[in-house]
């Protein structure tokens, strides 16, 4: 069983407001349908939800109480996550769309519905999700990140491999070599945010929601998709 998040900025031109990158998307598509595990795909936002979410003040820590925004940032995911599951329907993945707003909330930490989800598995579709907004008790709503999906659904599948798909081949250190393992997030200097529009924390927050998971997950690029699917640890592993 994998867990596959392809980023945002993979799929998006995250400087364009709402631009899918199709040629890209439909690479990435191919080599998910070539894959022979059961696998839950999970996609960022790119420059659909952060551009939204930002304009509306909206992130992981800050809230909303404006049902319009949310409506706003919703649609905005959707858009994407429509295109998304039809790259993968092209490419033969028996894909279907699971919305967060309507199957996670948050408190102190995340409450995903999972049971849907393993009953999609099990009957041999791949459940895609999506970063989103979702109901935070306490701020109204903020945003839910794709790589928290990530990380609450991991343990939940019982993922065996845990993938994020980036625009870079891994993580760099400060003479921007791919650093292979990182077993202390805070040891690697190298770590910061996002240069485009980013509500959700950037590298940093990736490294670190990966190194909480009880079992490796690989940080990799594009042409490093279909190595991860079969099997390698392409890029950078977080442990």
């Amino acid at each position: 069983m994998i867990v596959l998040k392809l980023g945002g900025s993979v799929i998006t031109d995250k400087a364009s407001p709402e631009t899918v990158d199709e040629t890209t998307l439909d690479r990435l598509a191919r080599a998910v349908g070539d894959a022979d595990e059961p696998l839950v795909v999970v996609h960022g936002g790119g420059s659909f939800g952060h551009h939204h979410a930002d304009r509306h003040g909206v992130s992981s820590t800050d809230g909303t109480r404006s049902a319009d925004a949310i409506r706003e940032i919703h649609a905005a995911m959707g858009q994407l996550n429509d295109a998304v599951v039809g790259a993968l329907a092209r490419a033969d993945v028996p894909s279907v769309p699971i919305r967060p707003l309507s199957a996670a909330t948050r408190d102190e930490g995340l409450d995903l519905s999972v049971a849907p989800i393993r009953g999609l598995l099990d009957e041999g579709f791949v459940p895609v999700l999506h970063g989103d907004v979702v109901g935070h008790a306490g701020r109204g709503a903020t945003i839910v990140s794709g790589d928290a999906l990530v990380a609450a659904l991991a343990p939940a599948v019982d993922a065996d491999r845990v993938g994020l798909c980036t625009g870079v081949p891994g993580v760099y250190d400060t003479e921007d070599r791919v650093i292979e393992t990182i077993t202390d997030p805070d040891s690697v200097d190298s770590l910061g945010a996002s240069d485009a529009t980013d509500v959700t924390g950037g590298m940093a927050a990736k490294v670190e929601t990966l190194a909480a998971l009880d079992r490796p997950a690989s940080i990799f690029g594009v042409d490093d998709l279909s190595a991860f699917l079969s099997g390698e640890r392409p890029g950078t592993t977080v442990e």
